[in-house]
């Protein structure tokens, strides 16, 4: 099993940040066709992606402004099954901004390549919704 770290610079505060990491339609303006979240421990995770792939596992750990855990795999995806894998992320305040920091592990190895592509993909488009921007129509990574 492999992992997978990025690292993010956001114009927006932890807080702005951390709505978009926890609430259904934040999230959707910056990944994914529609989101079912329950951000509390145990609490639902899903993602429906434009082409029709769900992403789904539950959250794992809540720190407010700071950190957001959930477990991640894909519905109907044999390789990488719902609740599979872990993505961490944790939010530092710099001035202004937000360094973000992302951590997806327990990836098997020939699933680094796909879910590092999405992971840049979709990171930039945080971003540029948390600092107030439009990122546009979501074409998918690659």
């Amino acid at each position: 099993m492999s992992e997978i770290v990025l690292e993010q610079r956001i114009e927006a505060s932890p807080a702005d940040v951390y709505a978009y990491l926890t609430d259904e339609t934040k999230w959707k303006r910056w990944q994914g066709a529609d989101a079912t979240l329950d951000p509390r421990m145990g609490g639902v995770f899903s993602i429906l992606m434009a082409n029709g792939m769900n992403a789904r596992g539950e959250f794992v750990e809540l720190v407010p402004d700071r950190r957001v855990v959930f477990t991640w795999g894909w519905i109907g995806y044999e390789n990488l099954p719902p609740g599979s894998s872990t993505v961490e992320i944790d939010l530092r305040a710099e001035g202004e901004a937000t360094i973000l920091v992302l951590a997806h592990r327990s990836l098997p190895d020939e699933e680094i390549p796909t879910q590092r592509a999405g992971w840049t993909h979709y990171l930039p488009r945080l971003a540029t919704v948390a600092a107030g921007g439009d990122p546009g129509e979501d074409p998918g990574p690659g």
